[in-house]
């Protein structure tokens, strides 16, 4: 058997047993045509192979995930037309689903949750549509003149985590009707908190559940990239059935979050939900419990939860709405947004890519205090793991005061910018200096715990990285900036001789970016100090096809940690056989 990455298509008929039921031999004559007139050729046209077929339906796999969009865009736009000229109910509409994943492959057959989360993602389409995963779209979105819907998180059958789905929307299309343009927003995300509703009819927790609201405005308000609408605004809609999306017109807001609570017995459980009000779309929902007897206890890990949760959920909406924009109507912040996926990958294309949008925001905005923080993110990624080049330097410690400098109150610049500082410059001191006062600023970021983790392994204070990489991965257990948590916890376990955890936090951190050079060194140098070598070469010669350049001389020039650490990590690499 064999493992390989692969772009899956799962395609099925709708309504196929009603069709069958009415027509069952002409239901089917049509289907074997349509597959060997249209689907087969199609498919073969975009280099991809069908390895199942199920009566209703197929799957196919692509070595290319842009193929694969391709095939599946064709396929509907063709189908559309041969539509059109057939008897409404003689019409065979498909839904299609698209995943880019590992696959076990078995002869001709496939397997995996690769395959899995197609035929789910397939089930979510509306019938002439397709459906993507976040993987697919990540991948295409730069090269394909296609837009992309969020359909949030979505729980389906037999998947343990819930799937990120993506609505694929072809140009100057749109899958369903709009609502009126709501006011001119402010230009960052903005949000009104509604009075949260008392299920439980015990006037006691009315007053819970207001105390609970305000908290989470008053948390929301002391970020800076967000604009929240003040309590006594959102409370005038207090017991009232006013629609959402007439909330979020009249608020002038983008989204919305309303929730309820219960009490049973000692126990509490608080539900909240994120909005987007322009269509009513779920964004985001999650349930809060805990025991009655401590009530403000509760009330301020239940306000931790929601904000923490909430700020990145926003994060990652606000960069779909980015995305979905036409590129001539992007300004300063529109371009920032459509950097910070690529900063999040974190490897040379992307670091490449998000500079350049960057650099398009600051020739709008020259003063953007976080566009200044993943600038120089960006400069020190490239100078580090691109070949040292002196002016990429000099651009990441620019930025970086820039950052320091002119984001003095605004969190996300002042850990971007310690964060580079301490790894070019080691000047600890006023790093961990410039994250608690991000911290400060916003108690509920976890970019600031998880790079603050990452200092603090730095200066070998390995119990403040532990906690503020656990407190990171609390706050925020989906974000895609994970993978420095992990990273820090991989590394202060290597260096305190812990090499079973240091194997189990880097292989969570290259889940979470398995473009991450330095992760998949870490697994190798992890497993090798566990003198597991067939496990260690296996994970030297996945470093190898993420870096291909990759070499332990360039890894120990970062220079990231002191002499003495940098040369036991080599040690360790040396004995998987990776090029010096």
């Amino acid at each position: 058997m064999e493992r390989k990455l692969a772009a899956i298509l799962a395609a099925d008929v709708v309504g196929y047993s009603a069709l069958m039921e009415r027509d069952e031999a002409g239901t089917f004559e049509r289907l074997v045509g349509i597959r060997k007139a249209l689907i087969e050729p199609e498919i073969a046209k975009r280099r991809g192979r069908i390895f199942k077929l199920m009566g209703d339906g197929l799957l196919a796999e692509f070595g290319s995930v842009v193929d694969a969009v391709e095939c599946a865009v064709s396929l509907q736009g063709a189908l559309k037309e041969r539509n059109a000229e057939v008897k409404e109910n003689e019409r065979l509409e498909f839904r299609i689903g698209l995943n880019l994943g590992e696959i076990i492959v078995d002869g001709d057959d496939c397997y995996g949750d690769g395959v899995n989360v197609s035929a789910r993602l397939q089930q979510l389409a509306d019938p002439g549509g397709v459906c993507i995963s976040s993987k697919v779209a990540r991948e295409v979105e730069k090269t394909l003149a296609f837009g992309f819907e969020a359909m949030g998180e979505q729980q389906v059958k037999n998947i343990a985590e819930p799937i990120t789905v993506h609505r694929l929307v072809q140009e100057g299309t749109s899958p369903q009707a709009r609502l009126s343009r709501p006011p001119a927003l402010p230009n960052k995300p903005s949000i009104a908190v509604l009075a949260f509703a008392n299920m439980s009819g015990d006037p006691e927790q009315e007053y819970f559940a207001d105390g609970l609201v305000e908290d989470v405005i008053t948390n929301l308000s002391r970020i800076p990239s967000l604009f929240v609408i003040a309590r006594n605004s959102t409370f005038a809609y207090k017991n009232t059935a006013t629609d959402v999306r007439q909330i979020a017109r009249e608020l002038g807001v983008r989204y919305v979050l309303e929730g309820s609570i219960r009490r049973a017995a000692s126990r509490v459980r608080i539900s909240a939900q994120l909005i987007e009000g322009k269509d009513a779309t779920h964004i985001w929902a999650e349930k809060f419990e805990g025991a009655a007897q401590d009530i403000f206890d509760m009330q301020d890990q239940l306000t931790e939860g929601i904000v923490g949760m909430l700020v990145p959920t926003i994060r990652r909406a606000e960069i779909e709405r980015a995305r979905r924009k036409r590129p001539d109507s992007l300004d300063a912040y529109d371009f920032f947004l459509r950097a910070l996926p690529h900063s999040y990958a974190n490897t040379p294309a992307d670091t490449s890519e998000a500079l350049r949008l960057l650099t398009e925001a600051l020739r709008l905005d020259p003063n953007y205090a976080a566009v200044h923080g993943y600038a120089a993110w960006g400069y020190e990624q490239r100078f580090l793991r691109g070949g040292f080049d002196p002016e990429d330097r000099a651009a990441a410690l620019g930025h970086a005061d820039a950052a320091l400098v002119t984001g003095s109150d605004d969190p996300q610049a002042l850990c971007l910018g310690a964060f580079v500082h301490a790894t070019i410059t080691h000047d600890y001191e006023r790093s961990i200096n410039a994250l608690d006062r991000a911290l400060m600023l916003d108690g509920n970021s976890s970019l600031a715990y998880g790079l603050s983790a990452m200092v603090h392994m730095f200066n070998e204070t390995y119990d403040r990285s532990r906690d503020h990489a656990f407190k990171a991965l609390r706050l925020s257990p989906l974000d895609p900036m994970n993978y420095h948590s992990y990273l820090a916890l991989a590394w202060v376990s290597l260096f305190t001789g812990r090499f079973e955890d240091a194997v189990k936090y880097s292989a969570l951190g290259i889940q979470v970016n398995p473009g991450f050079s330095i992760l998949h060194a870490s697994l190798v140098a992890s497993y090798a100090n566990l003198h597991r070598l067939e496990a260690a070469r296996a994970a030297a010669a996945r470093l190898l096809k993420v870096a291909p350049d990759w070499t332990i001389g360039g890894f120990v020039r970062m220079d990231v940690v002191r002499p003495q650490l940098m040369k036991g990590l080599a040690s360790a690499l040396r004995k998987a056989g990776l090029p010096e």
